[in-house]
């Protein structure tokens, strides 16, 4: 029998990397979505058929997460077997200016879906998107799945408040319902306003001679970035366990922005020193020095283990970024084929 899958959030980065990973496993895929007055289905128009054609398995609905009569009508509707709860205001700076918003859909949307889902008459399995933002100002590194949050910003706290209550609905009605606290994961579809993505397309619009500078916060902030669709895998598996449970997903390196901008300008032979300027505008009012996970727990009991390192990752989508300005990747791709680029 055919496995139905919900996916909140299914336009963004994630969302439409796990609904390709979900298709390609035979599932049916859902995705909920926002009415806009533009479209927003980029990242998944190639998945996206006629919804009248025969065998379509990937079917978009109309909903919001800071509206419940939609989801549980929708929810109850189509009976899904796993629910994935991607959706949210996801970018920690734009918090600080909506926090409402971001709490709104972070921290109550969550609690939307899990209350109607505790009503649930069928078995449904739940995966809530944590983020390693909820570890804020650090007690500890590596973080584990132990580690005290500390958060730092209202995306972060309200992704506490999504995490704990998915934990607590979890102990208090037996719902299967599993928490993946993921660290930085990157990609040729994250959004633009992300630095990794400010980074590789500025590369690109500096060689197409669009802009001559980048304009960047705070270059010491270190992170644990990684590949996105093998973090999506991570969130699949989670929910294919016997039991529910909790995991961090990372790479167990870290790298500074600084870094991030020496590696990428290099790639293409330019000084990053010579392009990049602090803008006052991209600080936080509170910052994260710095985060990195420990995923033993994820290699052990899901048998999962990051494949792609940081270097491989800045060239994966500085090559997507030069193609997409219509610049002849061809020679970056070389390199990343060589090891050159490999720590």
């Amino acid at each position: 029998m055919t496995r139905r899958a919900l996916i909140t959030g299914i336009t963004g980065q994630d969302g439409s990397y796990l609904a390709e990973l979900l298709l390609a496993k035979g599932y049916e895929v859902h995705g909920l979505i926002r009415r806009s007055s533009s479209f927003s289905t980029g990242r998944i128009e190639h998945l996206y058929r006629d919804p009248h054609e025969e065998g379509v398995r990937l079917l978009l609905h109309y909903s919001d997460l800071s509206d419940s009569s939609s989801l549980v009508t929708t929810l109850n509707r189509l009976r899904p077997d796993e629910v994935y709860n991607l959706g949210a205001q996801s970018h920690v700076g734009v918090s600080f200016e909506i926090p409402e918003f971001t709490a709104d859909t972070v921290a109550m949307g969550t609690l939307r879906l899990l209350e109607t889902l505790r009503h649930a008459d069928w078995p449904v399995r739940f995966y809530q998107a944590g983020s390693s933002e909820m570890y804020g100002k650090v007690v500890e590194t590596p973080q584990s799945e132990t580690t005290q949050f500390q958060p730092r910003s209202p995306y972060a706290i309200a992704k506490v408040f999504a995490h704990s209550m998915t934990a607590e609905y979890r102990e208090a009605y037996g719902l299967f319902a599993a928490n993946g606290i993921l660290f930085n994961h990157e990609s040729p579809r994250r959004g633009g306003t992300f630095v990794t993505r400010k980074v590789t397309r500025g590369i690109a619009s500096i060689l197409a001679g669009q802009v001559e500078k980048l304009y960047l916060g705070n270059l010491d902030a270190r992170r644990d970035w990684g590949y996105a669709p093998e973090y999506v895998e991570a969130m699949w598996l989670m929910l294919q366990q016997a039991e529910p449970d909790d995991f961090v997903i990372a790479t167990g390196e870290m790298h500074s922005v600084r870094e991030l901008c020496e590696t990428a300008f290099g790639l293409v032979g330019l000084d990053w020193q010579e392009h990049v300027e602090i803008d006052a505008r991209y600080l936080r009012p509170t910052e994260v020095d710095e985060l990195c996970g420990d995923a033993s727990k994820a290699a052990r009991i899901l048998g999962w283990r990051p494949q792609t390192r940081f270097n491989e990752l800045v060239g994966i989508m500085l090559a997507s970024d030069l193609e997409e300005a219509g610049l002849n990747a061809a020679d970056l791709m070389l390199k990343l084929e060589s090891e050159e680029v490999r720590p």
